[in-house]
């Protein structure tokens, strides 16, 4: 939610400003993301480096989902919930045509 409040909240920079301007786009980035727009609808947004590179080592929602379902359980009651959350997420890769080697190539990209 309060993702969605920041975007509201983002400056915004028409596609052809953006062109002329494009040194202040790229000054003014460093400092918050920018949304750049086309016809009046949002088409892309210019964020730093920096901002860039933490959003990438942002863990997906489903699986901080159950890091938090896991977290306040021990022992042999968190070693069957992790088990349990394996065998869905084998399940699924197998109806979606995903072979083991493909499911470990994936783990294994940056």
């Amino acid at each position: 939610m309060q993702a969605a409040h920041k975007a509201l909240n983002m400056i915004k920079m028409t596609s052809r400003m953006a062109q002329i301007q494009f040194a202040a786009l790229i000054d003014a980035s460093q400092r918050q993301p920018i949304a750049v727009t086309r016809r009046g609808r949002p088409v892309a947004v210019v964020l730093s480096y920096e901002d860039y590179q933490a959003s990438t080592q942002t863990i997906p929602f489903h699986v901080a989902k159950l890091i938090s379902e896991i977290h306040p359980l021990r022992g042999k009651p968190a070693g069957d919930a992790m088990r349990m959350q394996i065998s869905k997420m084998s399940q699924k890769a197998t109806e979606e045509g995903l072979s083991e080697d493909d499911v470990m190539r994936m783990l294994d990209e940056d």
